[in-house]
């Protein structure tokens, strides 16, 4: 197999600037291509969030023409903490110099159509200055649509970009980069584009769709995932457009980089375990209690969640369901951040529900290892999940899943019957229905899982031995290159 060049190509990137999941899969993806022989590059926003120490030297300027005026950046060259990859920073202060990434969580800024234009003008200005050619260009999100786009379009006879290939990399369809016709001039694009039919959307433009009409490949973050989003219930709209792809559409799930989430060597931990010996889980459990102010209780089971904290990850769901949950006898320790009306019921929790309810409102990394750890049980119950990492951090920390069945939750954990629990193939819970009473039965199965501690074991055991390694991925990537190229 070619030693391929990959140009990734993304708006965040871990521990440099993070919002989810697509900053660890830009952290670890190159790492273990790169430990595969590709040779890979990273590109993204400078954002003020990365110290100016590590954006290292300028070595080219770049201009673009948006809304009527000239835009004037920088690219920079640098190395991606701690894996060395190396990274180039489209710079430039009026769009990525703000406080927060897209806008606040309940507006974005109204130019991010223009900002992430001018990111992606600026990438195929930019990169053929490195003097370094790509022979795939990966693009993740909408952020980033406008690469694929123009490579078959305005840059199809560009000397540098010709015979570079595209991939689109979905991670989560419900943001596709669409806005209202008036805002069209802030992408720079040909208007043919919109009058004929290519970005326009229900009298709206949308990127993402020109991303999945031009790209050479593309491919979601599980194989569930890839096969929901042809259809109505899943594709936000898209899933015809989608389904017309489907010969070019593939699902590789993410990777879990165990050099992170391990616990037997995690340094966030207050005792250490591993699947041969699970002693060190209990007083993981205590010190998560105290975190959260719970009683520390060994005989009461612990449901932990880390998540954002949007209608998507289910967390009203889990709401409606909590009554019954701490009348099970649950206690639930929360960590995450997002929608203010749901931050405000978890609050109002904590007195309504003494000694059962622990919330974290924010991003605390350390803390969100303990709960991994802690945690006898982890729910997720998402109305969908492109693929989900914690659940698969949940695993290798022992703390059993109980996750809705949907995209990667599906592809990662085997639901506990009594035959797969014989058999040793069961790793967690999972239940289908969109509801709170689908929440509380599976807390009902969990809790009897919880009084029975052999049983319980075997779970564990199962779970923590399963292996979602980067390197597996990365080998399907290559597989992908190789097929897109060839």
């Amino acid at each position: 197999m070619r030693n391929f060049r990959i140009l990734m190509v993304g708006t965040e990137l871990a521990p440099l600037v993070s919002s989810g999941g697509l900053a660890d899969v830009l952290a670890a993806l190159p790492a273990a291509l790169r430990e595969l022989g590709a040779d890979v590059r990273i590109v993204m926003p400078a954002f003020r969030q990365i110290p100016h120490h590590q954006r290292g030297p300028v070595i080219g300027s770049v201009s673009v023409f948006l809304n009527g005026r000239e835009q004037v950046g920088a690219i920079r060259e640098a190395l991606s903490p701690p894996s060395g990859v190396p990274l180039y920073l489209i710079e430039h202060e009026g769009y990525y110099g703000r406080e927060a990434l897209y806008g606040s969580s309940a507006h974005e800024y109204h130019d991010n159509p223009e900002r992430f234009a001018f990111f992606c003008h600026a990438v195929l200005q930019g990169i053929p200055m490195t003097g370094w050619k790509p022979d795939v260009v990966q693009c993740h999100d909408w952020h980033t649509a406008i690469i694929p786009l123009l490579l078959k379009t305005s840059l199809a006879e560009h000397p540098f970009w010709q015979g570079t290939r595209s991939l689109f990399t979905i991670h989560n369809i419900a943001f596709q980069g669409r806005y209202s016709a008036d805002r069209y001039g802030m992408t720079g694009l040909d208007r043919a584009l919109f009058d004929n039919g290519t970005l326009e959307y229900e009298g709206d433009f949308n990127l993402m769709k020109g991303a999945i009409q031009y790209a050479d490949a593309l491919n979601t973050v599980s194989p569930r995932y890839a096969r929901e989003i042809q259809t109505i219930e899943y594709g936000c709209g898209l899933h015809g457009l989608l389904a017309e792809r489907s010969a070019s559409l593939y699902g590789i799930l993410n990777g879990v980089d165990y050099r992170v989430w391990n616990p037997a060597a995690d340094p966030e931990l207050p005792a250490r375990y591993d699947h041969t010996d699970v002693a060190g889980k209990a007083l993981c459990k205590q010190a998560l209690q105290q975190a959260m102010r719970l009683p520390a209780r060994p005989d009461v089971p612990l449901m932990g969640i880390v998540s954002r904290l949007y209608w998507q990850k289910g967390i009203d769901l889990m709401l409606d369901a909590l009554p019954a949950l701490a009348e099970m006898g649950f206690q639930i320790a929360v960590l995450g951040a997002g929608d203010h009306a749901l931050e405000r019921r978890l609050e109002d929790c904590i007195p309504r529900f003494p000694g059962q309810v622990g919330v974290y409102l924010g991003y605390n990394a350390a803390l969100s290892h303990l709960v991994f750890a802690g945690s006898d049980f982890f729910l997720m119950p998402s109305r969908y999940e492109p693929c989900g990492l914690t659940q698969m951090y949940a695993l290798a920390y022992g703390s059993i899943p109980i996750v809705r069945r949907t995209g990667g939750l599906a592809d990662t954990v085997v639901h506990a019957t009594d035959r797969r629990i014989r058999n040793g193939t069961a790793t967690g819970i999972s239940f289908v229905p969109k509801t709170s009473g689908a929440i509380i039965r599976a807390a009902a199965q969990a809790r009897d899982l919880f009084s029975s501690p052999e049983t319980r074991a075997a779970i564990m055991n199962t779970g923590m031995r399963q292996r979602f390694s980067w390197e597996r991925s990365a080998r399907e990537y290559l597989k992908l290159y190789e097929r897109i190229t060839s």
